[in-house]
Protein backbone atom coordinates (compact mmCIF):
# COMPACT_ATOMS: atom_id res chain seq x y z
CA UNK A 1 0.00 0.00 0.00
CA UNK A 2 1.61 3.19 -1.16
CA UNK A 3 0.47 6.35 0.58
CA UNK A 4 0.53 9.13 -2.00
CA UNK A 5 1.02 12.12 0.27
CA UNK A 6 3.52 12.79 3.02
CA UNK A 7 2.97 15.70 5.41
CA UNK A 8 6.45 16.90 6.37
CA UNK A 9 5.19 19.25 9.09
CA UNK A 10 3.21 16.56 10.92
CA UNK A 11 4.41 13.97 13.43
CA UNK A 12 4.08 10.18 13.56
CA UNK A 13 1.22 8.56 11.68
CA UNK A 14 -0.18 12.00 10.85
CA UNK A 15 2.61 12.33 8.26
CA UNK A 16 0.88 9.58 6.23
CA UNK A 17 -2.79 9.75 7.21
CA UNK A 18 -5.43 12.28 8.16
CA UNK A 19 -6.55 12.76 11.75
CA UNK A 20 -9.67 10.59 11.58
CA UNK A 21 -7.84 7.99 9.50
CA UNK A 22 -5.22 7.72 12.27
CA UNK A 23 -7.90 7.34 14.94
CA UNK A 24 -9.61 4.59 12.96
CA UNK A 25 -6.37 2.76 12.14
CA UNK A 26 -5.32 2.82 15.80
CA UNK A 27 -8.56 0.94 16.56
CA UNK A 28 -8.07 -1.40 13.60
CA UNK A 29 -4.58 -2.32 14.79
CA UNK A 30 -5.97 -3.25 18.23
CA UNK A 31 -8.86 -5.47 17.12
CA UNK A 32 -9.19 -8.37 14.73
CA UNK A 33 -12.42 -7.60 12.87
CA UNK A 34 -14.81 -4.77 13.49
CA UNK A 35 -17.89 -3.13 11.98
CA UNK A 36 -18.32 0.52 11.08
CA UNK A 37 -20.84 0.84 13.92
CA UNK A 38 -18.34 -0.58 16.42
CA UNK A 39 -15.69 1.93 15.31
CA UNK A 40 -18.22 4.78 15.47
CA UNK A 41 -19.19 3.81 19.02
CA UNK A 42 -15.56 3.59 20.16
CA UNK A 43 -14.67 6.95 18.63
CA UNK A 44 -17.85 8.60 19.92
CA UNK A 45 -16.66 8.04 23.49
CA UNK A 46 -14.27 10.94 22.80
CA UNK A 47 -15.72 12.79 19.80
CA UNK A 48 -19.13 12.20 18.24
CA UNK A 49 -18.96 11.22 14.56
CA UNK A 50 -21.83 10.27 12.29
CA UNK A 51 -22.06 6.74 10.96
CA UNK A 52 -21.69 8.01 7.38
CA UNK A 53 -18.48 9.91 8.25
CA UNK A 54 -16.90 6.77 9.71
CA UNK A 55 -18.19 4.67 6.80
CA UNK A 56 -16.69 7.11 4.26
CA UNK A 57 -13.29 7.16 5.94
CA UNK A 58 -13.19 3.39 6.45
CA UNK A 59 -14.07 2.84 2.80
CA UNK A 60 -11.33 5.33 1.87
CA UNK A 61 -8.86 3.31 3.97
CA UNK A 62 -10.10 0.19 2.17
CA UNK A 63 -9.50 1.91 -1.20
CA UNK A 64 -5.97 2.84 -0.06
CA UNK A 65 -5.27 -0.83 0.68
CA UNK A 66 -5.05 -0.43 4.45
CA UNK A 67 -8.23 -2.33 5.30
CA UNK A 68 -9.89 -5.49 4.11
CA UNK A 69 -13.66 -5.80 4.23
CA UNK A 70 -15.86 -8.84 4.24
CA UNK A 71 -19.65 -8.82 3.99
CA UNK A 72 -21.54 -11.52 5.85
CA UNK A 73 -25.20 -12.49 5.67
CA UNK A 74 -28.01 -11.07 3.56
CA UNK A 75 -30.85 -8.65 3.96
CA UNK A 76 -31.44 -7.46 7.51
CA UNK A 77 -28.71 -9.73 8.88
CA UNK A 78 -26.10 -8.38 6.46
CA UNK A 79 -23.01 -6.93 8.11
CA UNK A 80 -19.63 -5.80 6.87
CA UNK A 81 -16.54 -6.39 8.94
CA UNK A 82 -13.21 -4.68 8.42
CA UNK A 83 -9.71 -5.62 9.48
CA UNK A 84 -6.28 -4.07 9.04
CA UNK A 85 -4.20 -5.64 6.27
CA UNK A 86 -0.92 -5.03 8.09
CA UNK A 87 0.31 -4.38 11.59
CA UNK A 88 1.14 -0.85 12.68
CA UNK A 89 4.86 -1.71 12.65
CA UNK A 90 4.65 -3.15 9.13
CA UNK A 91 2.75 -0.07 7.92
CA UNK A 92 5.34 2.30 9.40
CA UNK A 93 8.23 0.23 8.06
CA UNK A 94 6.78 0.27 4.54
CA UNK A 95 5.97 3.98 4.56
CA UNK A 96 9.32 5.09 5.99
CA UNK A 97 11.14 2.82 3.52
CA UNK A 98 9.22 4.42 0.63
CA UNK A 99 9.97 7.94 1.88
CA UNK A 100 13.64 7.11 2.41
CA UNK A 101 14.00 5.55 -1.04
CA UNK A 102 12.26 8.53 -2.62
CA UNK A 103 14.58 10.96 -0.86
CA UNK A 104 17.63 8.88 -1.80
CA UNK A 105 16.55 8.79 -5.45
CA UNK A 106 16.26 12.57 -5.59
CA UNK A 107 18.67 13.92 -2.99
CA UNK A 108 21.18 11.15 -2.26
CA UNK A 109 24.12 13.34 -1.16
CA UNK A 110 21.99 15.49 1.12
CA UNK A 111 20.18 12.54 2.68
CA UNK A 112 23.39 10.67 3.48
CA UNK A 113 25.04 13.80 4.91
CA UNK A 114 22.04 14.66 7.10
CA UNK A 115 21.66 11.06 8.19
CA UNK A 116 25.29 10.94 9.30
CA UNK A 117 24.88 14.25 11.14
CA UNK A 118 21.79 12.92 12.92
CA UNK A 119 23.75 9.89 14.18
CA UNK A 120 25.36 12.17 16.80
CA UNK A 121 22.11 11.90 18.73
CA UNK A 122 21.28 8.26 17.91
CA UNK A 123 21.02 5.41 20.36
CA UNK A 124 24.35 3.50 20.48
CA UNK A 125 22.58 0.25 19.56
CA UNK A 126 21.36 1.87 16.33
CA UNK A 127 24.88 3.00 15.53
CA UNK A 128 26.09 -0.57 16.04
CA UNK A 129 23.31 -1.83 13.77
CA UNK A 130 24.36 0.69 11.12
CA UNK A 131 28.01 -0.39 11.38
CA UNK A 132 27.02 -4.04 10.90
CA UNK A 133 24.88 -3.16 7.88
CA UNK A 134 27.70 -1.10 6.34
CA UNK A 135 30.15 -3.98 6.85
CA UNK A 136 27.77 -6.37 5.11
CA UNK A 137 27.41 -3.94 2.19
CA UNK A 138 31.21 -3.54 1.95
CA UNK A 139 31.68 -7.31 1.83
CA UNK A 140 29.16 -7.62 -1.02
CA UNK A 141 30.79 -4.84 -3.04
CA UNK A 142 34.35 -6.11 -2.45
CA UNK A 143 33.65 -9.37 -4.26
Amino acid sequence: MKIKTYQVQEKGLYRFLGSLEVQIMEIMWMVDKVSIKDVQELLSEVTPYSFTTIMTVMNRLYDKGLLEKKTLGKGRTKSTLFRALSTKDDFLAEQTRDVTRGLMDEFEDYVVTHFIDAMDEADPSLIQKLEQKLEAIKKRTDR
